[in-house]
């Protein structure tokens, strides 16, 4: 279930109970104010809506805490078997990357033509892109998939095809069998 989009935003359906429950708060004030005429009603009504309105602010608009910045991806570099660099790509600056094989029909970013494991990659395997979170990468529905190691973690999972991936430094992308380190 997804609440926020990418940027932090909420989705729609959490928009719609928001303003729901501020219907309802709405319809309660109007009744304990206008229609009742106990007056305690009135004060601990008042009461109540000061404290949820206190807590209601300070969740939307509470001053955001300073986190650390994540460090900026500068390069992919393609390791061996043994976890050797054998060709990095220098991506800092740039916005969208292609990554396949490159040919006569048309040239790629990221070329894996030379890869230990190039006939298991498609021409257009995947395309990373950076926005103003960072980069994430997404499987163009190839036949052999991307995966990703998340960086000190277990196992790679194979991620779903259009379904853009963050990447952090120290991640490990997996095109077919072949192998990128995020740095």
């Amino acid at each position: 279930m997804e609440v926020n989009d990418v940027k932090g935003r909420k989705s729609g359906w959490i928009i719609g109970i928001d303003i729901s429950i501020g219907v309802l708060a709405a319809a309660a004030l109007l009744y304990v104010f206008f229609i009742n005429t106990d007056n305690t009603l009135k004060m601990y009504t008042s009461l109540v809506c000061a404290i949820v309105l206190s807590v209601i602010g300070f969740i939307y608009y509470r001053i955001p805490v300073d986190q650390p910045e994540r460090e900026a991806i500068a390069k992919l570099i393609l390791l061996n078997e043994d976890g050797e660099s054998i060709k990095e790509w220098y991506i800092q600056g740039e916005t969208s990357l292609l990554i396949g094989k490159s040919s006569g029909q048309g040239e790629v970013d990221i070329d894996l033509t030379d890869a230990e494991y190039a006939s298991l990659i498609n021409r257009e395997h995947a395309v990373l892109n950076r926005n103003e979170t960072g980069w994430f990468i997404e499987d163009i529905d190839s036949g052999s998939g991307v995966g990703i190691q998340k960086s000190g973690r277990g196992p790679r999972g194979r991620q779903e095809v259009e379904e853009p991936h963050r990447l952090d430094i120290g991640d490990i992308v997996y095109i077919a069998n072949t192998r990128l380190l995020v740095k």
